[in-house]
């Protein structure tokens, strides 16, 4: 097992082969369609530090307040981009890609998720476009469920794919705990 580097009191270290420098974690949501799915991915994003790229055509505007609503008051705390199609996010962006689908062969804990990947999730009707899996097969993996079950919902399969690549890099500069109001963890 590897050993952690040392961090900053009260956040776990980094791995080992990012040392000194966070790494970088990039979330790509294409054509989303449910405004409160996307404020709550938004929330995510601002609570584990990733990056959030928006793919359009979007299914809602930027300024609706079920999106702003879901994503709370941590919208400063984002790192956002907005792209018209995939032509022009891919025209800008390159890098290790992972595309979350149901209908991967392999599952999201057999791949290693490196520093600055983009993790893919379609719109929530009708998932990724499989022109754009098929180019990609090697970078496509799913997340196990039942087979009666369509899909999970699009916040909680990103949050899943998010948590992975973090637990892989050990939660960099994420706290490893936190406070009870009125106890003292070290006193109970």
């Amino acid at each position: 097992m590897e050993e952690k580097t040392e961090g900053r009191p009260g956040v776990l270290g980094l791995a080992p082969e990012h040392p000194g420098e966070k790494p970088v974690l990039n979330i790509v949501l294409v054509e989303p369609e449910i405004p409160q799915n996307t404020g709550n991915v938004a929330r995510t994003c601002a609570a584990t530090g990733a990056r959030l790229h928006l793919v359009g055509p979007m299914g809602f505007r930027i300024d609706d307040k079920k999106l702003k609503r879901a994503g709370l008051d941590y919208w400063h705390l984002l790192d956002i981009t907005y792209y018209e199609n995939l032509g022009d996010f891919f025209a800008k962006n390159q890098g290790d890609f992972f595309f979350f689908t149901t209908k991967a062969p392999k599952d999201y804990t057999q791949v290693s998720y490196p520093a600055g990947c983009y993790l893919f999730f379609g719109k929530e009707t009708a998932g990724l476009p499989e022109s754009l899996l098929a180019a990609h097969k090697e970078g496509c993996v799913r997340l196990p469920m039942r087979g009666e079950a369509r899909s999970l919902n699009l916040s909680n399969a990103v949050a899943i794919g998010v948590y992975e690549a973090l637990r892989q890099w050990r939660f960099p500069e994420l706290q490893n705990s936190g406070r009870l109001r009125e106890y003292d963890w070290d006193k109970c």
